[in-house]
């Protein structure tokens, strides 16, 4: 993971669906970020993690993430 990993962004949507939302490489400082934070700003938008798993047959980092309610 010298020169950083594929992340994948899901949204879990209201339906209880998948959509995917981003896509890009990680360096490792991202990844291990991922130990001390609980949302993610992709967009102009904010999402709280839910949760990751590694998927080794495409190689790439899975995150689940929430929308967060704007109050606009």
């Amino acid at each position: 993971m010298e020169h950083g990993i594929g992340v994948i962004l899901y949204e879990k949507e209201a339906d209880g669906g998948l959509a995917k939302i981003d896509e890009r490489d990680w360096t490792p400082a991202m990844v291990a970020s991922l130990e001390h934070v609980n949302y993610i700003t992709v967009g102009g938008r904010e999402y709280e993690t839910l949760e990751g798993r590694m998927n080794l047959d495409s190689g790439k980092l899975e995150i689940l993430v929430v929308p967060m309610r704007t109050d606009e």
